[in-house]
């Protein structure tokens, strides 16, 4: 014979039990909903992009398959009929040239590191002060901020080259007065001086487009927050730290992709500057003098394969280092 007590504990038990097993039902009947409407988004998100999608790969897809289809071959255009299969030879031949493909290698990760780096930190600053203009002032300085972004790269290189070069420059007279800049200084005669033009020109370029994009993560930061921070006594950088980059991290993983992957396949400013020459020649600029230069398709498709793999891991590593889901701005953890 049971007692009271033990009577109403038990029946405490099964209404604990009853009221677990609801709250089961209707957190799994949620999360069906959850993922049925996930399908439909992602239904509609396929229904718009997919013809751009689809036609992209259709323009892009042949280009590569052509220029892997070359790469094996021994190929020069000025004998077309003089083609013979090699398999990865042409690959094992760039790959063993130090002198050439790794100092090219070299310079290219050297310009995407430092310029990315630089970039970042001025584009945040610059966003910061976008985003706390007065209303009034707002418009005019993102308009003269986002100018040099607007400008066409080989435009902007022509004016980096003239401003530096010992017979048109302007730089060498100004600057007179700085320890190491004289009148006889020839920016683009050794490797030095010339990458550090290339580097300039390229980040006084393309550091508003960095700004733009971060500019667009503040945005999206919700001012409650730090206004919850001030009043928690958090200090500014605190709230740098804590609060606002947290929010910021899939605008700041969208900055630097696109960046590093511009900037690894950077171009027009070292053809226009130095062709290559003080040790300053880069992947795309080996990949262009190798096909157009000497007319070897072979060998310079390879560099270009080689130049699309090194972009795909630059993809690779930002995806796995920062871990954001773009589709819903926050990290693959679930966490903001």
């Amino acid at each position: 014979m049971t007692t009271a007590p033990e009577t109403s504990r038990r029946q405490r038990r099964e209404a604990a039990a009853s009221s677990n097993g609801k709250a089961a039902d209707r957190k799994n009947g949620a999360g069906a909903k959850r993922t049925n409407r996930a399908k439909s988004e992602a239904r509609l998100g396929w229904l718009i992009a997919g013809p751009a999608f689809f036609i992209m790969l259709a323009v892009t897809a042949y280009p590569i398959a052509q220029a892997i289809y070359d790469s094996m071959f021994s190929f020069r255009l000025t004998s077309p009929d003089d083609r013979s299969f090699v398999f990865l030879q042409n690959y094992m031949t760039i790959l063993s040239d130090t002198e050439v493909f790794w100092s090219a290698l070299g310079v290219t990760v050297l310009v995407t590191v430092v310029t990315v780096a630089v970039e970042l930190v001025l584009g945040f600053a610059l966003a910061l002060v976008m985003h706390k203009a007065l209303k009034r002032i707002r418009g005019p300085l993102r308009t003269a901020i986002l100018v040099p972004y607007g400008i066409i790269t080989v435009v902007s290189a022509f004016a980096w080259y003239y401003m530096f070069d010992i017979n048109s420059g302007f730089v060498n007279n100004w600057f007179g007065w700085v320890p190491g800049i004289d009148s006889d200084l020839d920016w683009f005669a050794n490797f030095g001086t010339a990458i550090t033009v290339i580097m300039a020109s390229e980040i006084w370029k393309t550091t508003p487009f960095i700004a733009l994009l971060l500019l667009a993560g503040l945005a999206q930061v919700p001012d409650e927050l730090v206004e919850a921070a001030k009043v928690d006594g958090a200090s500014w950088r605190q709230q740098m730290t804590r609060v606002i980059l947290p929010n910021m991290k899939a605008a700041i993983m969208v900055a630097v992709l696109f960046r590093a992957l511009d900037a690894f396949r950077i171009f027009d400013n070292v053809f226009i500057m130095t062709n290559g020459a003080a040790n300053t020649e880069v992947l795309s600029l080996l990949a262009y003098r190798t096909s157009i230069g000497r007319l070897e398709i072979g060998l310079g498709s390879a560099v270009s394969v080689i130049l699309f793999v090194c972009v795909l891991l630059i993809c690779f590593i930002a995806i796995k280092f920062f871990k954001v889901d773009l589709a819903s701005g926050t990290d693959a953890k679930g966490g903001k």
